[in-house]
């Protein structure tokens, strides 16, 4: 609503567009403090903190800390610059939890690992908002597997936010440890910023300068040709199921184990109600893997770009 998919979107739409979604059944918002534009760094946050406020009880409000952009690049996705220091955790979240209008999160991310901090201290300073009471529970974005275990060994991990979708499936790896240590798997880019809606094409336009899509490759005409094989099976399947495509990769996700929450981002209403009824369409064990098995097959362009969110 406020960052990488175009100009920021009208306040006043989308305040109206998240009491809908609460009215919905939404429960799980997420944002994080650098979501927003050069006029307005915060922008996300101020959104949901005045639109959520009447329903703040009723929602988990997630947020996260502990990157920057490097505001000496001109590329379209400028490149991310890591900061996991306990004295930058503790300044953003009071920070957040202004702009948010709450006086506490329910779940707190550190955005980035910061490799040149050891994540022991970067968990210590999480336990230390835990106890204070400003977060109920933490977690990591783009996770591995070490700097998940050294973590949770200081302070017990929720959450682990990753890349996850049918175009990018490397952190499954990750799941037989986040199964033991009963950690949740949070999926940004479910739809693979959109493409697994299969509402786009090689003639579609993304606006350069604020809409990351225009230098993602999958969204280049080349892509879309190795990735036709990929979009003709999901609308077969959805077809099948009377749903569409982005409901069968969303349902698929859900599918595959019950502690997966997928986050589908949308400007749009329709999608707000086509994302939530995902939940609605049954996919067998076996379907599941004959997905699985087609992605591991055919003849998909797993790709991979250096800017994500």
């Amino acid at each position: 609503m406020s960052h990488a998919y175009g100009p920021a979107a009208d306040k006043k739409e989308m305040t109206e567009l998240l009491s809908e979604a609460v009215d919905k059944g939404y429960t799980f918002f997420d944002t994080a403090e650098v979501y927003g534009t050069p006029e307005n760094p915060h922008d996300n946050e101020e959104l949901l903190g005045e639109a959520l406020k009447p329903y703040r009880d009723r929602i988990v409000l997630a947020s996260k800390c502990g990157i920057r952009f490097d505001e000496a690049s001109d590329t379209v996705n400028k490149p991310l610059i890591p900061d996991g220091r306990p004295e930058t955790v503790k300044t953003s979240i009071d920070g957040s939890l202004r702009r948010l209008q709450t006086d506490h999160l329910d779940l707190y991310y550190i955005h980035r690992i910061d490799r040149k901090v050891p994540i022991e201290e970067t968990a210590g300073a999480m336990k230390e908002l835990i106890e204070a009471g400003k977060i109920t529970h933490w977690g990591i974005s783009e996770a591995d597997e070490d700097t998940l275990l050294r973590a949770h060994a200081v302070c017990p991990v929720t959450a682990v936010q990753n890349r996850y979708s049918m175009m990018y499936r490397d952190y499954e790896a990750l799941f037989p440890v986040l199964e033991e240590l009963n950690i949740g798997f949070v999926a940004f880019s479910p739809l693979a910023n959109g493409l697994l809606s299969a509402k786009y094409n090689k003639d579609s336009k993304f606006e350069a300068g604020t809409d990351y899509r225009s230098a993602m490759p999958q969204f280049t005409a080349d892509a879309f040709d190795k990735n036709a094989e990929l979009i003709r099976y999901l609308k077969e399947t959805a077809d099948k199921k009377d749903a569409t495509p982005a409901q069968i990769s969303l349902a698929w996700m859900l599918a595959k184990k019950p502690w997966i929450v997928p986050i589908p981002g949308t400007r749009k209403y329709g999608r707000l109600i086509e994302n939530a009824q995902a939940a609605d369409v049954e996919l067998t064990d076996e379907e599941v893997k004959a997905i699985d098995h087609m992605l591991d097959t055919d003849y998909i362009d797993f790709y991979l770009h250096k800017f994500y969110l």
